[in-house]
């Protein structure tokens, strides 16, 4: 099984135990901020007398952290540049908790009531981040499984970013826009598996809005 996965892409542990450290913190500091400051947006009333809440507005902060796409985007965005698979999962995990934890206690402590059914959504999400973060990661080798799996993550991303349906391809916002682009650069090996990724995930996007 590892020779079969070093065929797709080969970890690198050159990494020290310091540096490790260093960069799993951050992550989970990451999320942590995030968590606090999208259930601040969500709290937040914009004023557009206020210079800063003007641009909040403008830039629809409070929206861009509700979407799903962004949180798939820098999952994605972790997993891909850790240094191994294991170090991926683990990476996203703490992120996810970091994330989801801080969200939830800045709405009790803060908002004033308790989303369980909803956390409870995110939390179960949380719990499969390790797995999901560990295929990832194999998205950015150069085998054909590479590109499968980019296809699916662009695939979640294009059911995310767009309208699609039969006969029809909407774009959704400037931001979905980018995200979307955002992720194809993320994921990017080399032209020929983008492209190949791109044209399955577009497929497989218009078969599931044809088929749900």
């Amino acid at each position: 099984m590892k020779e079969f996965l070093e065929k797709i892409r080969v970890p690198d542990r050159s990494l020290k135990i310091s540096r490790k450290i260093l960069n799993t913190s951050s992550i989970f500091l990451l999320g942590i901020i995030l968590g606090i400051f999208s259930k601040w947006l969500d709290n937040l009333s914009i004023d557009d007398t206020i210079w800063w809440k003007h641009i909040f507005g403008i830039l629809d902060l409070r929206n861009v952290f509700s979407l799903f796409g962004i949180w798939i985007f820098i999952a994605a965005t972790i997993s891909v540049f850790s240094k191994t698979p294991l170090r991926a999962s683990l990476n996203v995990f703490l992120f996810f908790v970091g994330m989801t934890v801080s969200y939830h206690l800045y709405t009790i402590y803060f908002s004033g009531f308790n989303p369980k059914n909803y956390m409870m959504i995110w939390y179960g999400i949380t719990m499969i981040t390790p797995i999901l973060a560990f295929i990832c990661w194999y998205a950015k080798g150069k085998e054909k499984i590479s590109i499968i799996i980019s296809s699916i993550i662009l695939t979640i991303m294009l059911i995310s970013s767009f309208s699609i349906g039969v006969g029809y391809f909407y774009f959704k916002s400037i931001i979905d826009t980018i995200l979307f682009i955002g992720t194809i650069l993320v994921l990017y090996v080399n032209p020929k598996n983008s492209v190949y990724s791109l044209l399955i995930a577009l497929l497989l996007a218009f078969a599931f809005r044809i088929l749900v």
